[in-house]
C-alpha cells in the first residue's frame, strides 16, 4: 500500500514537500497552497489576488489526481491580515465561486503571525476523496 505524490504537470518541484499525496483509498491531501503560479513566482501582492492563485493551484492539484473540485472535503485557510481578510468579505466570495463554484466544503481559517514565504499573504491547505 503505497502513497501516490501529485505533482501538476510543468510546475516547479517542490522542495522538501510534496503538492499532493494520494492514498490508496483515494483521499487526497492538498499541501498548503500559496498565491504564487507554477514558477514560483508572486504575480500579485494583494490578498485577493493571491487568494484566487492559491484556490487555482488547489485545483491544479486535485485535477493531476484525477479529481474534480465537487471531490474537495475541506479547506484549511491561514491569513496573516484578520482585518484584510474581513474587509474584503464581498471580493472574497466572488473570486471563491469565480475558481470553486458553488461547492462549500468544511473549512477553517486561522489567523497567523507570518508565513514561510514572506510575500505569501495566506495558505489554504485541503482534502479531497477522489474516486477510483
Amino acid at each position: 500500500m503505497t502513497h501516490k505524490t501529485i505533482q501538476p504537470e510543468g510546475w516547479a518541484p517542490a522542495k522538501g514537500y510534496a503538492n499532493g499525496m494520494l492514498t490508496p483509498n483515494g483521499t487526497l491531501y492538498v499541501g498548503g497552497q500559496i498565491g504564487w503560479t507554477a514558477d514560483q513566482v508572486f504575480e500579485s501582492h494583494d490578498f485577493i489576488g493571491q487568494m484566487r492563485q492559491a484556490l487555482q493551484n488547489i485545483v491544479a492539484v486535485v485535477d493531476a489526481a484525477g479529481g474534480k473540485i465537487e471531490d474537495i472535503t475541506r479547506l484549511t485557510w491561514y491569513v496573516v491580515d484578520k482585518k484584510e481578510y474581513l474587509s474584503k468579505q464581498r471580493e472574497v466570495g466572488q473570486v471563491y465561486r469565480e475558481v470553486l463554484g458553488r461547492h462549500f466544503p468544511s473549512m477553517t481559517m486561522v489567523v497567523v503571525a507570518g508565513l514561510v514565504e514572506d510575500e505569501a499573504l495566506l495558505e489554504i491547505e485541503a482534502t479531497a476523496e477522489i474516486a477510483g
